[in-house]
């Protein structure tokens, strides 16, 4: 007798075919549970701070939210504040700007509001040049190790976010799941287009105020940029500090099937292999990705993307050369690109900011929102040497 198969013994069984069906048995994960919701806020290039304490200190302490961390940190002078113990590691993180061995701080909760997550190992690391560059305490940064526990939530709309347990989540109609290869970050296919298309690897960085950065190699290898193609110096910051780069526009960007026109991208010289190259090419930046409300489901090791009411927002075309920081208080002008509209305005290194276009604010995040809005001449009072000086400063293009 010709043996049957197990699908022909299923199908017999339950008697398909005769006008009694019914269904055979379905193993289904169970439903995830809704944990708590908390407001964040954003600050320049779509950076998500969230506000938590650490064990049973009473400090509200500012993390950034970061899907490029491989885990979990605190900043140094934090942990030094805090009294927290903390010991030497064999272990190693890298970042654009460099390569360090880190210390531990081992087996701590973290609490946001209406959740404590237990058991983190918080690795140490110097975050003072984020401080100055965002203009606000960053105490640490949240990653991996949040971040595989949970399903995330992220309504860049509301700034609110959503945690829930792992298990079959219902997600909102008119988006598009991806499905990223997973390390301890997660890593996205993307097409880039502009003398022609290429499709690339990229980590997904929450963490990262840019729309894309690819590194040289990549562009290089790829010849996938039109030769014409004008770069422009500017400068970023990053694990280890300060790191030189280009900025330029491409045609097209394209993720799952939503296109994004006109683009800026950062080029780097990926010195400390960040990118793995040729298995990466950069990351995804969230200038690009606070478009979309997303769903984070590590545990299914996918990521859901939804249009936001952000989505048609134009880019950030404006260039000035100038790297502002808050010093002792201060808005400074630190780092001034050779040739570059700051620098033929006649900024000099250590002049404050006292104003920009008859903004009084003193406001980091303001002042920066307002170079990165503007387009053509805009003054902007200083003090140098104790003198105040209106300067005008000629904001450049880069689609130009």
């Amino acid at each position: 007798m010709k043996p049957f198969s197990l699908l022909a013994a299923i199908l017999i069984y339950f008697g398909l075919g005769t006008q009694t069906a019914l269904c055979q048995e379905e193993f289904i994960a169970p439903h995830s549970q809704f944990i708590t919701r908390f407001s964040f806020t954003q600050i320049s290039g779509g950076i998500i701070i969230l506000q938590a304490r650490v064990d049973n200190f009473e400090d509200t302490l500012n993390f950034v939210f970061d899907t490029g961390s491989g885990g979990i940190s605190l900043d140094s002078t934090t942990v030094q504040y805090l009294g927290i113990k903390k010991q030497m590691s064999d272990k190693t993180i890298r970042g654009i700007a460099g390569i360090k061995t880190v210390e531990f701080a081992y087996d701590h909760t973290l609490k946001l509001p209406g959740l404590n997550v237990e058991h983190l190992d918080f690795h140490i690391n110097d975050y003072e040049l984020l401080t100055s560059v965002y203009g606000i305490k960053i105490d640490g940064i949240i990653g991996f190790s949040f971040l595989r526990r949970y399903i995330v939530k992220i309504d860049y709309d509301k700034q609110i976010m959503e945690v829930y347990t792992p298990g079959s989540f219902k997600y909102q109609r008119g988006g598009y799941m991806l499905h990223p290869d997973f390390t301890t970050l997660p890593l996205q296919g993307a097409s880039v287009k502009d003398e022609r298309t290429v499709h690339a690897q990229f980590i997904f960085d929450t963490g990262a105020g840019l729309t894309f950065l690819l590194s040289r190699d990549f562009v290089e290898d790829s010849l996938f940029l039109k030769k014409k193609r004008r770069f422009y110096p500017t400068q970023a910051e990053g694990l280890g500090g300060k790191r030189l780069m280009d900025i330029t526009v491409i045609n097209e960007v394209k993720i799952g099937p939503f296109r994004f026109r006109k683009v800026p991208v950062h080029v780097f010289e990926d010195e400390y292999n960040v990118t793995s190259y040729p298995m990466l090419g950069g990351l995804i930046g969230n200038d690009l990705m606070r478009r979309f409300n997303i769903v984070l489901n590590y545990p299914a090791r996918t990521i859901y993307i939804r249009p936001n009411n952000h989505y048609n927002e134009s880019f950030d075309y404006s260039y000035t050369g100038l790297g502002i920081y808050l010093v002792d208080g201060e808005i400074r002008v630190v780092d001034i690109i050779k040739g570059s509209p700051g620098d033929k305005a006649g900024f000099q290194p250590g002049d404050i900011i006292f104003s920009v276009e008859s903004n009084f604010s003193k406001n980091i995040q303001t002042y920066k929102s307002l170079f990165q809005n503007a387009l053509g001449k805009i003054r902007v009072v200083i003090f140098r040497n104790n003198q105040p000086l209106m300067l005008t400063l000629d904001v450049k293009d880069v689609r130009r």
